[in-house]
């Protein structure tokens, strides 16, 4: 199956030998020209949203920017072209250009200590033992919605599960919100989750305690789809809570993250997931979040990204709400109480938003004067006769006639004998 083969290390690397790079004599054991090997390198050694990481392997490729590396590390001044060397010689260096130097000296001071123990296929045989797959930019399956996010998009996603994720994200929303919720935040983000996901929408959500992992059992109820996105590495689930929970969705849908097995979750970890989760789908549900709420950042984010947030309202006297009721006032969200709203805003707006059918109510305001006259005068229990009606409603009792004939082919009226009622 694709999805396997894409998941395994090229065949024969557990027995192959350790190799020297040639870019400077910096020792890597992988081959650092094989694309998907680079791509999974990079996503251990930068921290996801590494817009300079990003940027570099957007210029130069994967492998391109590996070997960059590797001769920075030992050659620095080669590395920059000399930039270093300028700048120190007192010759006129453009700020811009110091200024980029800066960064890249810095960001190669970050991913330098994590070169000398780089080996992406030994975390590619602990996915493969999970069953899971590794999808890099330009794969059948890779979500090209993520790449909105430019040089802070992921190098690589590791997933366990469901690994279509082009597929299914196409229909999705994310349901998100704080891990301190209230009986109230977790049962409406179990009943939003559980409506959308009858209407054919993945549920999006980060995992943990609280209003995500509501969101997760109210779609996993429901026999939905839904997606867990991890901030740590996909072999061991975390929040351990949920490990039963997590399983289960990797059981019938997918979890992923941006980081390789045996990653663990940091602060900074977990906020850089959130743009995965607003990047991966089709619009962003807050349901509900503390002013500080991490889930804010979620929304925020969508919103930069100009996908549809909605926030679930609360009680004003909630501060667990606080959050919901700020992204509303500041007008980066649309109030939403009900999964048919979710559905409209996540959805095709000529799928989702079809006309409701025809009510009474409708029907009542297409009446003319004289036939809402006429209805107010007709009694609900006991029939009436054309002149009694007549008499009520201050209409001649031919008049009256004609217009029974009219409200009866709308089955507002009813005829017993010669006589007449409201239906």
């Amino acid at each position: 199956m694709a999805d396997g083969v894409a998941s395994r290390p090229p065949a024969g690397a557990a027995a192959m030998p350790r190799t020297v790079a040639r870019s400077a004599g910096a020792p890597l054991v992988f081959d650092a020209d094989d694309p998907r090997l680079a791509a999974a390198a990079w996503s251990r050694l930068a921290e996801p949203g590494d817009a300079v990481a990003g940027a570099l392997v957007a210029q130069l490729g994967a492998s391109g920017a590996l070997r960059w590396l590797v001769d920075a590390t030992v050659d620095p001044d080669r590395a920059l072209g000399g930039l270093r060397r300028a700048d120190e010689d007192g010759t006129d260096v453009p700020p811009v250009r110091r200024a980029a130097t800066d960064r890249l000296l810095s960001a190669v001071g970050r991913w330098a200590p994590r070169l000398a123990s780089l080996d992406p296929r030994r975390e590619l045989r602990v996915l493969e033992r999970c069953d899971g797959t590794l999808l890099v930019p330009g794969d059948e399956h890779w979500p090209r919605r993520v790449d909105d996010l430019g040089v802070a998009a992921p190098f690589a996603l590791w997933v366990r599960g469901r690994a279509d994720v082009e597929g299914w994200s196409r229909r999705s929303v994310a349901v998100v919100g704080a891990r301190a919720a209230t009986a109230y935040g977790e049962r409406v983000a179990a009943e939003l989750a559980s409506g959308v996901a009858e209407r054919g929408f993945t549920v999006v959500s980060g995992g943990a305690y609280g209003i995500d992992a509501a969101a997760h059992r109210g779609a996993v109820a429901a026999e939905g789809m839904t997606c867990a996105v991890l901030a740590s590495g996909v072999d061991r689930f975390y929040p351990q809570g949920n490990d039963g929970l997590l399983r289960r969705v990797a059981g019938t849908g997918a979890v992923l993250s941006e980081v390789p097995p045996g990653s663990a979750p940091f602060r900074q970890r977990f906020l850089a997931r959130n743009r995965v989760i607003a990047a991966l789908t089709a619009a962003t549900v807050v349901v509900e979040a503390a002013h500080r709420s991490g889930a804010l950042s979620t929304a925020r984010r969508a919103a930069e990204l100009l996908r549809p947030v909605g926030a679930v309202p609360g009680p004003v006297t909630s501060m667990a709400s606080a959050g919901c009721h700020g992204l509303l006032r500041d007008a980066v969200a649309v109030c939403v109480t009900g999964a048919a709203e979710v559905a409209d805003l996540a959805g095709d707006l000529g799928r989702e938003a079809a006309p409701p059918p025809p009510s009474a109510d409708t029907v009542l305001d297409r009446l003319g004067p004289d036939e809402r006259l006429l209805r107010d005068a007709l009694p609900v229990r006991a029939a009436a006769s054309v002149d009694s009606l007549a008499r009520a409603a201050g209409l001649p009792p031919r008049r009256v006639l004609t217009l029974l004939g009219g409200l009866e082919r709308q089955d507002l009226v009813r005829r017993e004998g010669g006589r007449w009622r409201r239906a």
